[in-house]
């Protein structure tokens, strides 16, 4: 299962080599009504864009990732008909295609990256017998937009994978699309109000936006009352158990790092949720984990085993405690799984009553 944790480890060039510095950049408007695209962006930018050129690999995890996402994740995906990321993608764009079958379908997929995913999800379509699509993959890097050409020549995919070399906070679409998909990327946009309204400007009323992402707090911080529960837990683990393998550092307590100060890890990641609710209609909404997050990730998720007795049981009870807060409402979900379009939905499927208005957080008045 191929989910991203809260930590991406494409951030840690960026993270190790200024993590000295760690200064907020100021994202002042440039004089443009709500425009956070300004100098200190576009050095965010290229400090971002630089770390990203070498790294190949972007979604490696834990092996207690791995754990928890078979043992917990997984039983909530198969009640949608899903058993896995992959899957997910490829259902509603295979839908998408079968409903054109006569015509050609169109996708978009955006801050594609390496293309890897994209290039997976044109294979599984393919052997599913679907040939009339070709999915664009938009980014901003030239180096990773580059290997994703190479791969997709050398696995004859060409035809089907488009590189499209273009900033996701300026984009201006100049088509429509069958289907756009958000692949662990919105949670790097500065200007969501603009993409989201050039989404819906984009897709036609049987089009589909399609995402998997990041709704937590801003910088994949936990908010107050998530992070008094995450430290009851730290305090249970020995000391061996809390180096940070990011920042190469032991963390006697948990420290709430903020990953926006860096590249735009999480530069607004709570603010996705409640502006889609406010621009489309959902067809699916599978929100899911928040404490449970910390322990299994890129950071300190290397620090478990799933071979371990004492490990699993460990992260069993987070688990428990987290799914429990979610539920009543006392946390919110840090990550989500959706399929939206511009016109209602006739029916939303909705993992029990986390609709997307109660897995908002808001944030607290200042």
């Amino acid at each position: 299962m191929k989910f991203l944790a809260s930590i991406p480890k494409r951030m840690v060039n960026i993270i190790q080599t200024r993590r000295a510095t760690n200064v907020a950049v100021p994202y002042a408007p440039d004089g443009r009504r709500g425009s956070r695209i300004n100098a200190a962006y576009e050095a965010q930018l290229q400090r971002e864009q630089d770390a990203f050129t070498n790294l190949v690999d972007v979604h490696a995890l834990p092996d207690i990732f791995h754990y928890w996402a078979n043992k917990f994740l997984l039983p909530k995906l198969n009640a949608y008909g899903l058993s896995g990321m992959d899957e997910f993608f490829v259902k509603f764009m295979e839908e998408a295609c079968l409903g054109r079958s006569e015509e050609h379908t169109a996708f978009i997929s955006l801050g594609a990256g390496n293309c890897d995913t994209e290039i997976r999800l044109a294979k599984a379509l393919l052997t599913a017998g679907i040939t009339n699509f070709h999915i664009e993959c938009q980014d901003i890097n030239d180096a990773m937009l580059a290997r994703g050409v190479q791969m997709s020549i050398e696995e004859g995919l060409e035809q089907y994978i488009r590189p499209v070399k273009a900033d996701f906070n300026t984009w201006i679409p100049e088509k429509s699309y069958d289907g756009v998909l958000a692949n662990q990327s919105l949670h790097h946009v500065l200007e969501l109000e603009h993409l989201f309204d050039q989404v819906a400007a984009c897709l036609p009323p049987h089009g589909k936006f399609i995402i998997s992402d990041m709704i937590g707090r801003n910088g994949h911080q936990r908010w107050p009352e998530a992070l008094e529960i995450v430290h009851q837990f730290w305090r249970e683990l020995p000391t061996r158990y809390r180096y940070n393998h990011l920042l190469q550092r032991h963390e006697k307590m948990y420290e709430n790092w903020d990953c926006s100060t860096e590249g735009f890890e999480g530069v607004r990641a709570q603010d996705i949720l409640p502006l889609l609710n406010t621009r489309f209609h959902y067809q699916l909404f599978f929100a899911f984990s928040n404490i449970i997050d910390i322990f299994i990730d890129r950071c300190f998720g290397h620090n478990f085993s799933p071979e371990k007795e004492w490990d699993r049981q460990f992260i069993d009870r987070v688990e428990a405690i987290d799914d429990a807060s979610i539920v009543a409402g006392k946390v919110k979900p840090t990550h989500m799984m959706a399929v939206l379009s511009t016109d209602p939905a006739t029916e939303m499927l909705v993992h029990s009553h986390l609709t997307p208005e109660f897995c908002v957080r808001w944030p607290d008045p200042e």
